[in-house]
């Protein structure tokens, strides 16, 4: 059991980490991660959902029927998803309206359906909470990070605040859509040379 928790902590982390190995959540790290701010709360407000959403449908894998457990799991996800879009209009209004709809569309991220589908509606609520922490937490690290790329390089600054010397001139063309694709397209080839130099194999499930 201890191996298990161990393992399901760290491989969303590294082997399962998206949007790089499960290729999935692409469209909110496309679209809201023009800074790295944008991308913490992202990725936070996903993590949030996840962790608790796997916990309620593990808990309740043995009473919703096969035929219509995907809109049960919709009906759970979509209850947390409106928890936090009013608390994140409540404390932190002005990311709430940086983010705007790509918050209630966590309801649809493939992140959380999937991980509700193939791993808490197959395993015990405690483990399934740590699958939850550690996938939600790999993601909010990843769009922090294609935040953090395209904010420095593209706009010389990090969370709000100027980095760069005066004479930097921004590669504007990074804070824009086109400049998205290339920054997760660098990144994931970054990875998966290392990987491959360590012999490492991708983990399914």
């Amino acid at each position: 059991m201890g191996n298990k928790i161990t393992e399901t902590l760290t491989a969303g982390l590294w082997k399962r980490i998206p949007p790089f190995r499960l290729v999935l959540g692409l469209c909110p790290a496309l679209a809201v991660t023009m800074s790295a701010e944008n991308g913490l709360g992202m990725g936070l407000a996903t993590a949030f959902v996840l962790t608790l959403s796997n916990g309620a449908i593990s808990s309740l894998r043995n009473i919703i029927p096969g035929k219509v457990r995907i809109a049960s799991y919709i009906v759970i996800i979509a209850t947390l998803v409106s928890i936090v879009e009013i608390l994140m209009k409540a404390y932190f209004f002005t990311l709430a309206e940086q983010l705007g709809i790509y918050i209630p569309l966590i309801v649809v991220n493939c992140i959380v359906l999937g991980r509700a589908e193939g791993f808490a509606s197959k395993n015990p609520p405690f483990v399934s909470m740590i699958d939850g922490v550690s996938v939600g937490i790999g993601y909010a690290i990843s769009l922090t990070l294609i935040g953090s790329i395209r904010e420095i390089l593209g706009a010389g600054t990090w969370f709000g605040n100027p980095v760069m010397g005066e004479s930097f001139e921004p590669i504007s063309f990074l804070v824009s859509a086109p400049g998205a694709f290339v920054t997760i397209g660098s990144i994931l080839a970054i990875q998966n040379l290392f990987s491959r130099w360590r012999g490492e194999k991708f983990i399914q499930g």
